[in-house]
């Protein structure tokens, strides 16, 4: 009988053929000193990234999705069938360098007291990526994208949210490191019960964090094993994903601070919504390229809040 793996990779796979495979084949050409599986779920993709996985990575569990079940029902989905003692969240829009992942088990091997460890995330350039942020605040709702968040005073509030006192170039404890790449430890992963799906494919691993936070569990940044994330790209092909954020935007606020987050946040977007109304009023000349714009702003505003 094959012995359970240490670590699980979780990796969904949207219409990214090409990243995808790239991911599984730096999965695949680093050398792990620990037990690995690798599952792999296609959300319904339009392009060919079944057949292509299948076929250059015939070994793999590949699971094909009739929907697209979005980010946190489809890694639900995966962690029901892992072995592993370790959860590995890993977006296709990665590609791990040698030794990262092991090097995040290790750390959780000889710390228990920490439930998670992020690594350090490189553009393709090399260029560091500072990815870790702090809680989505009330406060930060009604500073968040908006033009005031510019005066020095609510600059601070946006600089805390996105951690830019740290410089992600030293280990340390943090509130919210993206899911981008997140190794957590299974039995946290099933005492929290995996990812709430209100929240589709935005702030699923925010309010992970925030659970793991308020269960008295603490996460870890690596600032020397690197996974270079080509930001975005997963979800650039997406045409819902404004108004998609929207929502589960709402939707986390809803669960966290109740009527009152839920009542902000609304509110917060019918404002930028108004600012941006104005923006496209003088950015377009054409009159019609003008009605063109504002009616797809009034689309993605409607949709959100729906």
């Amino acid at each position: 009988m094959t012995p359970d793996p240490d670590v699980s990779v979780l990796m969904l796979s949207w219409n990214t053929e090409a990243l995808t495979l790239a991911c599984l084949g730096a999965l695949e050409a680093d050398e792990t000193r620990y037990g690995r599986e690798i599952l792999v779920l296609d959300n319904a993709s339009d392009d060919t990234s079944v057949q292509a996985i299948g076929k250059r990575f015939p070994h793999l569990s590949l699971r094909v999705a009739a929907t697209n079940l979005g980010y946190a029902a489809g890694n639900d989905r995966l962690a029901g069938a892992a072995r592993g003692r370790y959860l590995c969240l890993l977006g296709s829009d990665t590609e791990v360098q040698p030794g990262a992942v092991d090097a995040l088990v290790d750390f959780l091997d000889k710390a228990p007291q920490y439930a998670a460890a992020a690594p350090r995330l490189v553009a393709p350039d090399g260029s560091l990526q500072r990815a870790c942020m702090r809680w989505p605040t009330l406060t930060v709702a009604l500073v968040y994208d908006m033009w005031w968040s510019r005066w020095p005073l609510l600059r601070r509030i946006d600089d805390n949210y996105h951690c830019r006192d740290f410089d992600h170039l030293h280990d340390a404890d943090v509130l919210q490191p993206p899911g981008t790449c997140l190794l957590v430890r299974r039995e946290v992963w099933e005492q929290l019960n995996g990812m709430d799906e209100r929240m589709w494919l935005f702030f699923n691993d925010v309010d992970l964090c925030r659970r793991m936070a308020d269960c008295g569990e603490k996460v870890r940044y690596l600032a020397t094993p690197e996974v270079m994330h080509h930001a975005g790209a997963s979800t650039r092909t997406f045409r819902g994903m404004a108004p998609r954020w929207a929502k589960d935007r709402i939707a986390y606020y809803s669960k966290h601070y109740g009527r009152l987050g839920r009542w902000i946040v609304r509110g917060m977007i019918r404002l930028r919504a108004m600012q941006e109304w104005w923006v496209l009023g003088r950015r377009h000349g054409n009159p019609q390229h003008r009605r063109d714009a504002r009616a797809d702003l009034k689309r993605v505003v409607r949709q959100a809040l729906s």
